[in-house]
């Protein structure tokens, strides 16, 4: 078969240039998040093609390690599965015949073996099955996902480390249902925030290791390659036939760089689901970043900025503004895959030994979770580490309601000389009254009879201090900092 440009390339432009259009073609449009991030490039048609073209490839040299195939097949068909081979654009439109790509893609690539090496094409996916070709090329795709996305976190997690460690004690507002509650720091937020991104790598991670091959055959059995081994393969295959499998399924995985599973998956989708969970924890965890960001660089706010570039952020109508874009498409990614990695889920509830529809309808599923979360990842180091924060307008903003967001601190040093209830009543009356007179609380205080002689001037202006009362901030910064990655 012969290729287009655009699938001879990663990322090559399509036919007529970048104005160029292509029936079938996702160039991003209406997903900026993941427009050319890396993750993108990993999870696109040619590299899912690849990563079954991997799989059939690693099969066969499984087989061949076991004796069942000639290893001179073996090398032939890995050299003939290179995606540059194949036109994608065409297996795509032969699937809706088959309703999976493997069967077009079987056949192409016996053909492109048999023009390379007549003897080796017989050897092409013997013994298989699509659903074992494609899950593990999907896994494959996973891992060459994952990987990327897990560096992009990493990045994430040393920006903010950086900014927690360096704002530990800068005071900042504490807000709770939109509104000044008590005051934090910055680093402690910052040192939240990590926290997420590493709770997210550790569930990549334990994802990752576990990613397996699938491999089952026509309906869970192996019978097909049992058979095919015990006709080719050496006497004691057709003697032991659990113990072929078990050498099979140990050779794939070694061939692959993936594990194993304890049952051929066809219709256990745990891989499937154990992967959208963790993607859908990892989005979130970023989209809670973005979102106060987004709250955080409000105009009336102005605690942080993200990092500028010449023309980011512009709208196509005030020519003042500079958006916050960078956690807009963070946050749209955090909305869109725990939406989507339920339908995966959901996809657990997959009759008999393979479904029709089920597992069919994982796939863009799939392919949009990954790209999606891997966008937002990318997006996520780079809103991290050119983070702008604003340290004096983070002062101005705690004392806008005069002293008032220390009102809990007052009540609590007055409970033991009033009484409990009787200091929250006064706390009470003189946050209103200096709500509504735009005086200090501690002016208003100063003036409450029930405080004459029992607290003097320069202790009422200690205790009324926001800066004075971010209670264990600090040392919280200091323990999640001990918290390495990986």
């Amino acid at each position: 078969m012969t290729t287009t440009d655009e699938t001879r390339v990663y990322g090559s432009e399509p036919p007529g240039g970048p104005g160029g259009n292509t029936v079938g073609q996702d160039a991003g449009l209406l997903s900026p998040v993941r427009a050319g991030t890396p993750v993108e490039e990993a999870v696109g048609d040619t590299a899912w093609l690849q990563g079954m073209l991997d799989a059939e490839a690693a099969l066969v040299r499984a087989q061949a390690r076991l004796g069942a195939v000639p290893a001179s097949a073996a090398r032939a068909i890995t050299a003939a599965a290179r995606v540059e081979r194949f036109d994608v654009r065409e297996l795509a439109l032969a699937a809706r015949e088959t309703a999976n790509p493997v069967v077009g893609l079987v056949r192409a690539l016996t053909g492109v073996v048999a023009g390379d090496d007549p003897a080796a094409a017989e050897y092409v996916h013997r013994g298989s099955t699509s659903q074992d070709i494609f899950d593990t090329g999907a896994m494959l795709v996973a891992d060459r996902a994952l990987r990327i996305v897990r560096g992009d976190l990493a990045r994430t997690a040393a920006a903010l480390a950086v900014l927690a460690a360096h704002h530990r004690d800068t005071p900042v507002a504490g807000r709770t249902l939109a509104l000044h509650a008590v005051p934090t720091t910055f680093g402690l937020k910052a040192a939240g925030w990590r926290q997420l991104v590493l709770d997210a790598d550790e569930r990549l991670g334990r994802v990752l290791a576990a990613l397996p091959v699938s491999l089952g055959g026509a309906a869970g059995t192996l019978a097909g390659y049992l058979e095919y081994a015990r006709i080719d393969g050496p006497r004691e295959t057709a003697e032991d036939p659990g113990g072929y499998q078990e050498r099979l399924a140990e050779a794939f995985a070694a061939e692959t760089g993936l594990g194993r599973a304890a049952l051929p998956w066809h219709a256990l989708r745990t891989p499937i689901a154990d992967l959208a969970s963790a993607l859908a924890f990892t989005a979130g965890a970023l989209g809670k970043i973005a979102v106060d960001v987004q709250s955080m660089t409000r105009t009336e706010v102005g605690e942080v900025a993200e990092p500028s570039r010449a023309g980011r952020g512009s709208s196509s109508a005030m020519p003042h503004k500079r958006n916050p874009v960078l956690a807009t498409l963070i946050r749209s990614a955090a909305l869109q895959v725990p939406a989507l990695s339920g339908g995966l889920v959901q996809c657990l509830v997959s009759e008999d030994e393979r479904s029709g529809g089920v597992w069919h309808a994982e796939w863009q599923l799939l392919r949009e979770c990954l790209r999606l979360t891997g966008g937002a990842a990318y997006t996520a180091a780079e809103l991290a580490e050119g983070l702008e924060v604003r340290a004096e307008r983070m002062r101005e903003n705690l004392a806008l309601t005069g002293s008032r967001i220390v009102s809990e601190r007052v009540a609590a040093v007055l409970a033991p000389r009033l009484g409990k209830a009787a200091a929250k009543e006064l706390l009470t009356w003189a946050s209103a009254s200096a709500d509504k007179s735009g005086r200090p609380l501690g002016a208003v205080l100063a003036e409450a009879p029930e405080l004459y002689g029992l607290l003097d001037a320069a202790e009422l202006a200690r205790l009324c201090d926001p800066e004075q009362y971010t209670g264990a901030a600090g040392p919280l910064v200091d323990r999640a900092l001990r918290r390495t990655a990986g």
